[in-house]
């Protein structure tokens, strides 16, 4: 059964003890111009607001164990947080917030950090990215452009000329023995110089950051970066773990995606449930595209004894769906850190040449085709669960996206407010399937319920999907 490793580090204040406290920026929003506070001052009064106020409550309850963003949102429906104008920036007044966020009543830094990138990343989409009026979010390229400033506003991308990001993804409810595991890997990777970026959250989100971080110390490299790619739909469920020191939020799933394979020099992926597998599918949707046929992305998939499985009923989906060419796109290495490494070092360099010899920039892959079709926001309601065509015989791309957007509905089921309270009102998705996919796709999701991947601890999972002929 899982158990989140979380729960070894990090022990939180009895009881349900709340703080309400006043705060001022650190970083990017210390210096702002009297129009930059208007702006701010105007989300805490606007439309934004109750955006900005449930991701300034997922930070605040970094380090929990609760994973149900419905029931984290009913547990503290009486907090708040409002943007204060002061002639010098702003402040944040914080009233009845989780006590795990501060120590003798300071929040702790890194937190406050956090705090404010949320606020930064939900301004900027609020004020230049959301309306339209300067990004054409109806075009492929629009997407793209949009993903790329909310990324430079965040102070994630770099010109300091090296392509050494290693993407890392995985489960949030991982054994101890998977995160240990993810922990090695990301020491080796920090040895080499290499920086790590995750969807920000705990589990195989945070091992691979740890790890990286004593690799670091031990290189006396004080410039590592440490970088979480989350979203306001993931967030509560997913808070960023306490390593992350470049938080940046992306608007909606679709986008967070094309950020990770924009920045990304290597991709690690370690076992997870199923928003691992829906990573996965977007992924290799793209590489296996003939417009990518030049791009160079190394991709390593990795656990340690024990999890062959795992990895054994992943292929088996992938190789069903998108044929036995897939498995040219990505190797599996079990309980063998040192090679990930290697493997990953080597790749790296390849990445370096490519980049260099079509003249792209190492820091974003402005290259690689994202098709409009992995760029459209999905929805998950039951309509639209309903209506994806996950058939052997459609076209290639389809119904790699349309598996891919299956996944991520039932992630949405699993720990997303909108999702858990539509199951819970009309019952689970239904997800229509031809025999061929059907087998595949079930063993995989019965493979993850009996590991205990779909909640946090291995607390009892009723599933939010049903799969049918």
């Amino acid at each position: 059964m899982s158990q989140s490793p979380e729960t070894y580090s990090e022990p939180l204040p009895p009881g349900d003890e709340r703080v309400n406290v006043d705060v001022s920026p650190r970083g990017s929003l210390e210096m702002l111009s009297q129009l930059e506070v208007d702006s701010l001052r105007r989300l805490g009064h606007g439309s934004a607001h109750e955006l900005f106020r449930r991701c300034a409550l997922a930070v605040l309850n970094s380090g929990t164990t609760q994973d149900d963003a419905a029931a984290i949102f009913d547990r503290y429906d009486d907090f708040e947080v409002e943007v204060l104008q002061r002639t010098r920036g702003v402040k944040l007044r914080i009233r009845n917030a989780p006590a795990g966020a501060f120590v003798d009543g300071r929040m702790i830094e890194g937190i406050k950090e956090h705090l404010f990138a949320v606020l930064r990343d939900v301004v900027y989409i609020a004020t230049e990215i959301s309306d339209g009026k300067v990004f054409d979010l109806d075009s492929n390229a629009g997407i793209t452009n949009a993903v790329f400033h909310v990324l430079r506003n965040a102070g994630v991308l770099t010109l300091t000329g090296n392509a050494n990001l290693v993407v890392c993804w995985g489960g949030h409810s991982i054994s101890r023995h998977e995160y240990d595991y993810s922990k090695q890997v990301g020491y080796v990777l920090g040895l080499r110089g290499l920086d790590i970026c995750t969807g920000c959250g705990p589990g195989a989100m945070k091992g691979p950051m740890k790890g990286a971080a004593v690799g670091h110390a031990k290189q006396r490299n004080a410039q590592g970066r440490f970088v979480g790619v989350s979203e306001p739909g993931i967030i509560a469920a997913e808070p960023p773990n306490p390593m992350v020191n470049r938080l940046v939020i992306l608007p909606d799933i679709e986008k967070r995606l094309e950020a990770f394979v924009r920045i990304a020099h290597a991709v690690v992926i370690f076992p997870g449930g199923v928003g691992t597998v829906e990573e996965i599918l977007y992924l290799l949707g793209l590489l296996l595209h003939p417009d990518n046929a030049d791009q160079r992305l190394p991709v390593i998939l990795t656990g340690p004894a024990g999890s062959e499985s795992w990895f054994e009923s992943v292929d088996r989906l992938l190789v069903t769906a998108l044929g036995e060419e897939v498995r040219e796109f990505y190797e599996i290495h079990i309980d063998d850190p040192w090679a990930v490494a290697k493997r990953v070092a080597q790749g790296v360099k390849a990445v370096r040449q490519v980049r260099l010899q079509r003249g792209d920039a190492f820091y974003f892959n402005w290259l690689i085709d994202v098709p409009y079709a992995y760029q459209q926001p999905f929805e998950p309601s039951h309509e639209s669960m309903a209506a994806l065509r996950l058939t052997a015989d459609a076209p290639k791309d389809q119904l790699v996206a349309d598996l891919r957007r299956a996944f991520s509905g039932i992630v949405a089921g699993n720990v997303k407010d909108s999702g858990i309270r539509q199951v819970r009102e009309r019952g689970p998705w239904e997800l229509r399937a031809d025999p061929a996919l059907l087998a595949p796709l079930d063993t995989l999701l019965e493979h993850f319920v009996k590991d205990g991947r779909m909640k946090l601890n291995g607390r009892d999972y009723e599933p939010c999907y049903r799969l049918l002929r």
